[in-house]
């Protein structure tokens, strides 16, 4: 039998804010078949919750939808996220998941289904473990492990969080990208254009059309556009799911290399979160990304995510691909 669904994804309860992403629609068109790229398609935080709600179909094993944001392939954050969902699922309340760590073993066909199988490791007395296989045409293309814990006290301390302006002083990625949609590949621009369930503002500014040479780190604010509902499920699926945007790239910056550079290949290897304390992925949340170390080919990054009060809620930790093919 399905395993109980006492960690829901609930897309009902979302509200988009006033000026927000574009008007709600009831059905779910997650863009997942040939020529969906150049339709030009709602995309509101009820269509992220709704691609994160999984189906059941055996005792511990759920299938998942895809959907394009233009990378052609299936987004890494999007696998991590619903396989964090499925986790969740074989755990009973009210322990949650202080940890996951994620291998992208294969690139993910966006035109097929994804099934998760979840391993239940182990159910201790105050942390749980499980393994999740993520599989798509009978190969694995992504497994991660996470860890959840019973609430527990003791010592605390954090690093400050740096001093940037709010979000409300800084424009919305949407709009310098729409501003910029006659430099996107035809094919692509409706996809890359369309509304989004995040809204993502740079404070440190970056144009991928043109990079030029900088010091590898990047902050930016995000939130997710309409109240989620109040399990910290949703909001560590919206987090984790957000977590795998624009980290990678932060590697490239010294080398004035962009993803819009035909020569340039990036792909997520591996990508780990832990969550520090309770948040709230519908309010305002500062991104701090740096990249230590590019070696072999291999860029590794650093983030730190903060609240709007100056909390650490979570860091992330990110190695991917970074190849430059010759000219």
């Amino acid at each position: 039998m399905p395993a109980r669904r006492r960690s829901s994804i609930r897309p009902a309860r979302v509200r988009v804010r006033a000026g927000g992403a574009g008007p709600m629609i009831t059905g779910h068109n997650f863009g997942s078949g040939p020529g969906t790229a150049g339709v030009a398609m709602a995309y509101t935080a009820r269509d992220l919750l709704g691609l994160l709600e999984l189906e059941p179909l055996e005792h511990d094993i759920y299938r998942g939808r895809n959907r394009d944001i233009g990378t052609r392939r299936v987004f890494g954050g999007q696998v991590q996220a619903q396989a964090l969902v499925a986790a969740y699922r074989t755990v009973d309340e009210p322990r949650v998941a202080h940890s996951l760590h994620g291998y992208f073993i294969l690139p993910g066909d966006i035109g097929a289904p994804i099934v998760y199988f979840v391993d239940r490791l182990r159910d201790g007395r105050s942390f749980t473990t499980r393994r999740v296989t993520a599989i798509q045409h009978g190969r694995a293309i992504f497994n991660m492990s996470a860890s959840f814990q019973v609430a527990e006290s003791g010592p605390e301390h954090q690093v400050q969080m740096p001093e940037v302006p709010p979000p409300e002083e800084l424009v919305p990625e949407l709009e310098q990208v729409r501003a910029r949609a006659a430099l996107l590949p035809p094919e692509l621009r409706a996809v890359l254009t369309q509304d989004r369930p995040i809204d993502f503002r740079q404070v440190t500014p970056f144009n991928p059309f043109e990079p030029t040479a900088d010091e590898p780190r990047r902050m930016l604010w995000l939130r997710a556009i309409g109240e989620l509902p109040a399990e910290p499920l949703s909001h560590q699926a919206v987090l984790a799911y957000a977590s795998d945007y624009g980290l990678l790239t932060t590697a490239l910056l010294p080398h004035a290399l962009s993803i819009y550079q035909p020569r340039v290949q990036v792909a997520t290897l591996d990508h780990a979160v832990w969550f520090h304390r309770p948040f709230r992925a519908d309010e305002w949340l500062l991104y701090v990304m740096d990249s230590p170390s590019a070696y072999g080919a291999r860029g590794f990054t650093r983030g730190q995510i903060f609240s709007r009060g100056g909390e650490l809620v979570a860091s992330v930790a990110q190695e991917g691909l970074t190849r430059v093919w010759p000219e």
